[in-house]
């Protein structure tokens, strides 16, 4: 399997950060997505970045940036929908998704998804660790856009009811910290004492 395009999901409301985008909070000399961005991108033939609103305030990053197509703030998966239609648009197979709001994230995502689809004989995978699934973590197939799309305008929200029902593999990581996500002002000063 080639390498994919990678798509950071930034698409969420940040409520138990007060709103703003998580991303951009300064994390040593740099933000957040600047962290994602270098681990996530030597991994992929692409990146862009999931997100909603004005797209200007991330115009530095020098990423495309792509907003949810299901209206309302669906969750990740409208991210990744919003994703595959961008990779259809590249001709891609698939994409890999992070979540912007995790600055140590694995620097072999990509391959271990992969394998671990491999190994499983199928083209769709979610990360996890001893604490459980990661699910803003995985490597989607484009064909399955539209059963996506389907199933988003159907009201369902939950990654794994999903993932489930197309047979997805699980790639496991033993460290549970690489996953750890700014959620709160506190999660920030714990990355802060991380780097």
């Amino acid at each position: 399997m080639s390498a994919p395009l990678g798509v950071i999901l930034a698409g969420g409301l940040a409520t138990r950060m007060g709103g703003g985008d998580k991303g951009l909070l300064r994390l040593g000399d740099r933000s957040i997505l600047d962290h994602v961005i270098d681990r996530l991108e030597p991994q992929v033939t692409g990146l862009a970045l999931n997100a909603n609103g004005d797209a200007a305030r991330f115009a530095d990053l020098g990423l495309p940036v792509i907003a949810d197509s299901i209206d309302g703030f669906a969750g990740p998966l409208s991210g990744v929908l919003a994703g595959l239609d961008w990779a259809a648009a590249q001709g891609a197979s698939h994409i890999v998704t992070a979540a912007a709001d995790t600055p140590f994230l694995p620097c072999d995502l990509v391959p271990q998804l992969q394998l671990a689809a491999e190994i499983a004989g199928v083209d769709l995978a979610l990360a996890a660790t001893p604490d459980g699934r990661q699910p803003t973590f995985g490597l989607w197939p484009v064909r399955l856009r539209d059963d996506l799309r389907e199933a988003l305008n159907g009201g369902l929200r939950k990654v794994v009811m999903w993932t489930q029902k197309h047979n997805a593999a699980t790639a496991n990581f033993p460290d549970s910290a690489a996953f750890f996500n700014v959620n709160t002002p506190e999660d920030l000063e714990t990355a802060r004492g991380i780097l």
